[in-house]
C-alpha cells in the first residue's frame, strides 16, 4: 500500500469487529484473577502474604504449550463435526470459564483458601485455554499483511475487556457485592458464546492427524518444525527478551502510585481509564505500522518506543505527587507498549506454521510469559534495594537486550527473519 490511507483501510473488514470482540473475552478473565482480585481477597481479611501467594495461579498461562497440541488436533464428539475445530473448542472453555468464575467468588478465602486457589487455576486453566484457540483463530483468518491489523484489534479488545474487569467491576463493587459483580462479568461470556456461533471457521490449511501416532503429529512435529527454521534459537531469545522492560515495571507500579500518595481514584482514573485509552490507541498505531512498514522495522522502531518510555516514570518519582507526570508516564508507557504488542503478536502469527497453529503460538506465547513470571519477584527485590529514579532507568534498559538481538537476527539470517507485510519499498 502506498499510502497511509490504503494502510489504515484495512480496519473495515468486519472481521476485524470480531477480533475486537474476541480479545475483549481474553483480557477480562485474567484481571478478574489479578489485580480485582486482590480487592476482593483484602476485603475478606486475606493477608498481603497470601494475597501475593494468589498471584502463583497464572501459572496455566506460562505452561499452556503443553496442553496446546490437544487443542489443536483433538475433536470433541459431537461438537467439532457440528462447528468445526476451532470454534467448538472456544465455545466449550467460555462455558467452564463462566462456571469456574462463578464457582470462585463463592467460595471464602478466609476460611478455605485451598479451595479458592483451586477455582482461581481453574480460572487460569480455561482462560489459558481459551486464549490457544483464540490466538490460533486469529492466525488463521487472516492473511500475513493483515495479521498487524487484527492484532491491533484483538489488543483493543483486550485493553477494554480488561477496563471493564478492571475500573469496571470497581466502580460496580461500590453498589453491589463482589459476588454480582464476578456474576456479571461472567454472565457477559453469553455474548462472546454468540460471537463464536456468528462466525466462520476458519479455513485450517493442515493435514488431518493420524490418531495412533499423536504425540508425533500434534506433539513432535510442531516443535521439529520449528526448530528446523534458521536461527530458531535467536528467535526464541527473541522472544523471550523483547518485552523484558515492561514486563519488569508492570509488577511495581502499583506499589510505586502508593508510595507517591496518589488516591485510589486518581490512580483508577488515570491508570484505568486514560491508560486504556492510550492501549487502545497504541494498539491501532501498532497495527498500521505494520501494514505501512513491515514486521521487523516495526518490532525496532516500537521497542525503541518502549524502553524510551520508560524514563518518564523516573522523573515523576523526583516530583512526587504530581498528576500531570502521572498521566505522562502512563499514556507513554501505555501508548508504546500496546505498539510494541501489536507488532510482537503479528511477528509471531507470522512464525506459526499453518499445519500447527495453536500448538507453536501457545509455545511462543508461553515463551514470552515464562520471563514475566519469573521477573515478579526480582523486580520487588529490585526496587527495595535502589531508589525508583534508578529502578525506572534500569527497567528503561532492559529493551536493549531484545533489541540487540533483533539487529543480530536480521543481520545473521536476513531471508529467514526479515518479515516485511508492506507492500510499498521505495
Amino acid at each position: 500500500m502506498n499510502s497511509w490511507k490504503a494502510s489504515i483501510s484495512v480496519y473495515r473488514s468486519p472481521k476485524m469487529a470480531v477480533m475486537a470482540v474476541l480479545g475483549f473475552f481474553s483480557g477480562l478473565p485474567l484481571v478478574l484473577l489479578l489485580s480485582t482480585l486482590a480487592y476482593w481477597l483484602a476485603g475478606k481479611g486475606v493477608s498481603k502474604t497470601d494475597i501475593a501467594l494468589f498471584s502463583l495461579t497464572r501459572f496455566p498461562y506460562s505452561f499452556k504449550f503443553l496442553w496446546a497440541p490437544y487443542v489443536d488436533r483433538c475433536k470433541i464428539p459431537v461438537l467439532t463435526k457440528a462447528l468445526g475445530q476451532r470454534r467448538s473448542w472456544a465455545l466449550l472453555f467460555q462455558v467452564c470459564l463462566m462456571i469456574s468464575l462463578a464457582a470462585l467468588i463463592r467460595t471464602n478465602p478466609a476460611v478455605n483458601p485451598m479451595l479458592t486457589g483451586v477455582c482461581a487455576i481453574a480460572v487460569a486453566f480455561f482462560s489459558a485455554s481459551q486464549d490457544i484457540v483464540l490466538d490460533a483463530f486469529r492466525v488463521e483468518d487472516f492473511d500475513p499483511q493483515d495479521q498487524g491489523a487484527a492484532s491491533g484489534c484483538f489488543v483493543f479488545g483486550y485493553r477494554i475487556g480488561m477496563l471493564a474487569a478492571g475500573a469496571g467491576a470497581l466502580y460496580m463493587a461500590q453498589v453491589m457485592s463482589w459476588e454480582n459483580v464476578y456474576t456479571i462479568l461472567a454472565l457477559s461470556g453469553i455474548i462472546g458464546m454468540a460471537t463464536i456461533l456468528a462466525v466462520k471457521e476458519p479455513k485450517v490449511r493442515k493435514e488431518t492427524a493420524d490418531q495412533k501416532k499423536f504425540f508425533k503429529t500434534a506433539v513432535v512435529a510442531p516443535i521439529k518444525d520449528f526448530i528446523a527454521r534458521p536461527g530458531w534459537f535467536l528467535i526464541i531469545l527473541f522472544i523471550m527478551l523483547y518485552k523484558l522492560c515492561e514486563t519488569t515495571l508492570g509488577t511495581m507500579t502499583a506499589p510505586f502510585y502508593v508510595e507517591l500518595g496518589f488516591s485510589y481514584d486518581q490512580i483508577a482514573t488515570v491508570v484505568k481509564l486514560y491508560g486504556i485509552a492510550a492501549t487502545i490507541l497504541g494498539g491501532f498505531l501498532g497495527g498500521i505500522a505494520v501494514v505501512r512498514w513491515g514486521i521487523m522495522r516495526s518490532l525496532l522502531i516500537c521497542g525503541i518506543l518502549q524502553g524510551i518510555s520508560n524514563l518518564p516514570f523516573a522523573y515523576l518519582a523526583t516530583q512526587g505527587n504530581s498528576l500531570t507526570w502521572l498521566m505522562i508516564s502512563v499514556i507513554s508507557d501505555n501508548l508504546t507498549s500496546a505498539m510494541a504488542t501489536s507488532a510482537f503478536v503479528a511477528y509471531m502469527s507470522f512464525l506459526c506454521n499453518a499445519a500447527y497453529t495453536a500448538t507453536q503460538y501457545a509455545l511462543l506465547s508461553s515463551l514470552m510469559a515464562l520471563p514475566r513470571d519469573m521477573l515478579s519477584s526480582m523486580s520487588g527485590w529490585l526496587a527495595d534495594h535502589t531508589t525508583w529514579p534508578v529502578f525506572f532507568m534500569i527497567t528503561a534498559s532492559l529493551c536493549l537486550p531484545g533489541l540487540i538481538v533483533l539487529w543480530f537476527l536480521n543481520r545473521r539470517f536476513p531471508q529467514k527473519a526479515q518479515v516485511d507485510t508492506s507492500a510499498d519499498t521505495p
